[in-house]
């Protein structure tokens, strides 16, 4: 079975309120599709909840300019813990999403008179794209990324996620995986930085892009990625979800979208990281389904992998799309992918 990674399709956040999250980013962020809403128990995800299903709602949302969606999720019987210390650069998880921008000085000055937390500079560069940071009002680390890559002209002034900034304690073990398993081969900077000009705080940052020698269904819509690994080499990281939960506040998982999973499973048993949760067949969230599997990467950092088999077009209309039938080395054509924005929200839920 031909096995192929189409992109990155969400990158999962826990929070405390949903509806505030989506309505935040909808409004000022352009990620104002939804793709699907669902309120169910999160039975197989058991290994990451101490033993216990815990119920939980999911939204899924886009931005059509084109890349992955954002997964916000959140608990409905249990409070989400926070982060035991601040989280520092470096620590092992995902520290930060990337999200694509045609133009960083705009939506630098935007996100100034929103009066967003943690604003950087941007910081440019002619050995990789240009970029800043900023604090989301729900205290998660934002890269927004210089990058001219679009699916879809839409008044939005990005597009969706890239991406994730990922701390790792073994740069080498981190590297074989991200390239085996996922297939970024492809080294675009690799150097010793310092932080603050600090000698004694130095990192080494390794930004990879993804080979995509076949691209399926979404790929067109998601784009291409990159990821960036960051090793600590003069202080030790800690885990960004010690002693918390999937599902706590942050950036609990980074979604790819797949085709071939069983051919993926074999491999990840091959390599020695084992699917730790497995929905075997299709898994149903409502207006979507598809297969799903977890992976982690040499810290834990959980990686997720999904082979959609259903998603909505036209809701209202009881209209979906089956995937399960389609050639799987073609993408879908443009115009039924952009259909996915007439479920476009245009107010606040």
């Amino acid at each position: 079975m031909v096995e192929i990674i189409n992109g990155i399709q969400q990158i999962g956040i826990g929070v405390q309120d949903v509806k505030k999250v989506f309505n935040w980013y909808r409004k000022h962020l352009g990620f104002n599709v939804l793709l699907f809403k669902d309120e169910a128990v999160a039975k197989l995800m058991t290994k990451y909840t101490n033993g216990k299903a815990e119920k939980r709602d999911a939204y899924l949302s886009l931005n059509m300019v084109g890349g992955g969606g954002l997964e916000i999720w959140q608990f409905k019987d249990r409070i989400p813990s926070v982060p035991k210390v601040p989280i520092r650069y470096g620590d092992l998880g995902i520290y930060a999403m990337k999200i694509r921008c045609k133009n960083l000085f705009n939506m630098h000055e935007y996100l100034k008179q929103l009066k967003v937390a943690c604003l950087s500079e941007i910081t440019i560069s002619d050995k990789y794209n240009s970029s800043f940071y900023f604090d989301d009002p729900f205290g998660n680390k934002v890269q927004m990324v210089e990058e001219s890559y679009y699916f879809s002209s839409q008044a939005s002034k990005n597009g969706g996620v890239m991406g994730a900034v990922i701390g790792v304690s073994n740069m080498e073990s981190s590297l074989d995986f991200y390239k085996e398993m996922l297939g970024y081969s492809i080294i675009l900077y690799d150097d010793i930085e310092i932080v603050n000009q600090n000698s004694s705080n130095r990192y080494r940052k390794v930004i990879l892009k993804q080979e995509r020698n076949i691209v399926g269904g979404f790929g067109d819509l998601l784009g291409p990625t990159q990821l960036e690994l960051i090793q600590l080499l003069d202080s030790r990281p800690v885990k960004i979800f010690k002693d918390r939960l999937w599902g706590d506040l942050g950036y609990i998982h980074l979604c790819f979208d797949v085709h071939g999973m069983a051919s993926i499973r074999e491999k990840a048993s091959q390599l020695n990281y084992p699917f730790t949760v497995d929905s075997s067949n299709s898994f149903d969230m409502g207006d979507a389904a598809g297969h799903f599997s977890y992976i982690e990467d040499p810290d834990g950092t959980l990686i997720e992998l999904v082979e959609t088999h259903k998603v909505p077009i036209l809701k209202f209309l009881g209209l979906f799309l089956n995937l399960k039938k389609r050639n799987p080395r073609k993408t879908l054509p443009k115009w039924l992918v952009k259909s996915l924005g007439l479920n476009k929200v245009k107010r606040d839920l």
